[in-house]
Order: structure tokens, then sequence, then C-alpha cells
């Protein structure tokens, strides 16, 4: 059974699980990134009304920052049960909690019409969109990671990486069409709802295609191989989180300080840029929605190019490209949006999106390939999702903060330079990965823990 439960699926069967994690990543993403979106263009007016232009995005972008703190919750609980009873059921439950809380989000009342209760409502939603991404990211990459071979597995695992670019290039397009043949007055009114309500057709299409697909075999063959050993101990099993703290606590400060300049960089590039172009270069909203709709598109193609290449070469040369080359883009990016024009803006972005997209690329076999498969799923999405507490939640507001107070970018390209230095860092001190079995991939066995069983055993 453990034999043909690792046996490699064929290509075909491999393409559709690859769909299946890039369409329900793709619309999570693009749940997530809508309200990022909304809260840099219209959520300042419509839930903080009372407030100063830029401290009313401020705090728009405090509630957009909550989605993050819920996050380590959802890797906490989508990993804990995603290790015990498996990738898909769980992956299954967050797309219905993140569709079910961007579709209330169109229906919420605003500040005119409720008052306080507005913004709280909107708050709760957050949270709840922030549990279900928190869970989302690990269950997909594994689902991918685990039914691949380690030859390309940086090429297929970069697949539902695309899924950000291109829920982004989905939210970003749609509020794009959505302003540019709307007025503003009517965009405000009612017209900022419309994308958040095409999330309940999304998520009937997800489910339908993730339902589609089976379990990872990789976790198969490690559930069957943990029940032997428990017959064997006549013992329950260890958490996995108390494993992956025990026997990965390197791994996960690896994965923390790794996803520091990437998370960071991005918020700024894709969320910051949306109000620094608008009330620091003088330019239209949409325009600056158009530079990021082109770049995202670019950012999508070449994330598989990326993982492919870290296929060849390794995971940490092209994590650290990108991370050196983010740092050192960042003086060029603002110098290029404060040209004021649509070509400079759009350059700026493109390239550090394509510097992200050598972190993101890889990212993703690279987190899969360090833990152990009973509890990969926890010690992935615990490493990435609370490094998004201290980097992408607060990347938005901490920017939009230095603008404030410094008026000039200066602060914030050191911010991200920083960033990038911590990234470095962690990538340089993590071991390389990429020509790892993930079905050999067991902790290490504690001291009084009982000898694993021996293969013959493990298939009876």
């Amino acid at each position: 059974m453990a034999a043909s439960a690792s046996a490699p699926p064929t290509t075909r069967s491999l393409k559709r699980i690859v769909a299946a994690s890039l369409i329900g990543t793709t619309i999570e993403w693009y749940d997530f990134f809508l309200y990022g979106s909304a809260a840099a263009l219209v959520f300042n007016k419509l839930f903080f009304p009372d407030s100063e232009p830029l401290v009313g995005t401020l705090l728009s972008f405090l509630t957009y920052a909550v989605g993050f703190a819920a996050r380590p919750l959802g890797a906490l609980v989508f990993g804990h049960y995603g290790d015990r009873l498996g990738r898909k059921k769980l992956l299954v439950l967050s797309l219905l909690l993140m569709g079910g809380a961007t579709f209330a989000i169109g229906l919420l009342p605003t500040h005119a019409t409720v008052g306080a209760a507005a913004p709280v409502l909107l708050t709760v939603l957050r949270l709840v969109q922030g549990f279900a991404l928190g869970g989302e990211w690990g269950g997909a990459v594994l689902l991918v990671s685990e039914h691949g071979d380690a030859k390309r597995r940086g090429f297929w695992a970069s697949w539902p990486q695309t899924g950000a670019p291109a829920g982004q290039l989905l939210a970003t397009g749609v509020l794009s069409a959505l302003t540019a043949l709307m007025s503003d007055s009517a965009f405000g009114a009612w017209g900022w709802r419309i994308p958040f309500l095409l999330s309940g057709v999304l998520v009937v299409v997800g489910l339908w295609i993730r339902l589609s697909v089976d379990e990872s075999p990789v976790f198969k063959a490690a559930l069957a191989q943990a029940e032997g050993r428990k017959a064997a101990a006549a013992g329950a099993e260890k958490m996995p989180l108390v494993a992956v703290l025990r026997h990965h606590w390197r791994d996960v400060l690896i994965a923390m300080g790794a996803r520091m300049a990437e998370n960071i960089s991005y918020y700024v590039i894709t969320a910051f840029i949306l109000v620094y172009a608008v009330t620091a270069a003088d330019l239209s909203k949409q325009t600056a929605l158009n530079a990021v709709l082109i770049a995202s598109a670019i950012h999508f193609a070449v994330i598989p190019v990326w993982g492919a290449l870290s296929d060849r070469i390794g995971r940490k040369p092209v994590y650290l490209v990108g991370a050196v080359g983010v740092g050192l883009w960042m003086f060029p990016f603002f110098a290029l949006i404060d040209s004021r024009s649509f070509g400079g803006l759009l350059i700026a972005v493109t390239v550090g999106l394509i510097f992200h997209g050598a972190m993101y690329a890889p990212q993703a076999a690279f987190f899969s390939e360090m833990f152990a498969t009973r509890m990969r799923y926890s010690g992935a999405s615990i490493g990435a999702q609370f490094a998004s507490v201290a980097a992408g939640a607060p990347a938005p507001l901490i920017a939009t903060a230095l603008l404030a107070d410094y008026k000039s970018s200066t602060p914030i390209s050191l911010y991200v330079i920083a960033a990038a230095l911590i990234t470095v860092l962690a990538v340089v001190c993590a071991k390389e990965t990429r020509h790892r079995d993930l079905s050999d991939i067991e902790a290490t066995p504690e001291p009084d823990a009982p000898a694993a069983l021996p293969a013959d055993a493990r298939t009876a």
C-alpha cells in the first residue's frame, strides 16, 4: 500500500492537481487583494469619513492589517488538522470561508448607514479572510509538492504561487475596468460592491475543481506509517505543532526570515503604490491600477521560470537573487515613480515584481522540503504565516506613516532594504533542499520514542 500510494502521478493528473491548487489560490488571493486595493481607493471614505484623507487611508490599511493578524491562527488550526486529516479537506474549508467573507463585504452597510458599526463589521470579516488564507497557502503548495517528483518540484510547486499575481491581476483588472467605466460618485456609491459579490461565482467554480482531485499520496503513506507506529507504541501521536517546535524550530525561524523581504516588498509594490502614486506623484488612480495590472501579468509569467531555475541551480541561489535585487531596486523604484510618467511607473513596478518572483517562486518547494510529512502542513504554514504578521501586515501602514511623517520615499526604501538584509541572512543560514525526497524526510526520533518500523512492517 505504501508503495502504491507513493507512485508518481501521470503528467495529466499532476496538471489537474496543479490547476486545482492554482484556481483555488487565485480565488483566495483575489478576495484578499481586492480588500487591499479597495482599502487604498475607497474604504477610507466609506468607512472612515470623519478622518483626514491620509489618516483615513491609514485606518483602512489598519483593518487590512487585521487580516494578517488572523493568518497565524489559521496556520495553526489548518496546519494541525491538515496534518491529521489531509490537505484536501482543509483546502475546501478555506475556500468556503474566504469566499463567504468576501461576498459578505460586498453586502456591508457603510458608515453613512450604520455609523461606527460599519468598520467593526468590516474588521470582523477581514479577520475571517485572514484566518482562511492562513490555512490556504500551506495546503495548496503541499498538495502539488507532495504529488510531484524532486527533479521538477520547484517548477510544479511554483504554479500555486502564481495564484497571488493571478488574484492580484483579477482584482486589479476588475477594479480598473469599473473605475474606467463608472464615475467616481457611482463607484463610491455602489460600484465598489460588484467585485466583492463576484467572489460568490468564483468560489462555486473553485470548489467544483478542488473537490475533483485526490489526497496527496505522500500524506497517505505517512498517515499509514503513523498509524502503525501508534499501534506499536500503544500511545497517542504527538500534536504536529509540538513536533514542529521540537524538531524543526530552526527551519521555522529560517522560513520566517526568508519571508521578510518577500512579503514587505510585495505589499509596498502592489498596495502602497496606489497611495504613493496618487498622493505623492500626482498620478491618477487609473494610471496606478493599469501599471499594477500589466506588471502582475508579467509577474505571473516569470514565477514558473524562476521555479524551474531553482530546480537547476538550487532554491537558495534563486531566492538570494530576489532578496538582493529587491533591496537594490528600492531607490530606483521610487525615483521612476517620481518621474510622474506611466512608463516610469510601469518599469518600477514590473522590475520590482520580477525580483519578488525570484523569492516567491522557489518558496513553495523550499519550505515544503524543510519539514517532515506528518508536520509539514503545520511547519510550512507557521513559518510562512507568522512572518506575515511582522512583514506584510504592517508594510502598507508603515510605508504610509513614513510618507506622512517625512514627506519622502527615502525612509520607505531603507525599510525595504532592512527587510532584504534579514532575508539574505536567513537564506544563507538555510540548507539547500532541492534534492530531497519528501517521502523520506521524517523527524528525528525522540530519545524515548520506539524505533521506526521496518520497511516490510510499514507496508503490511
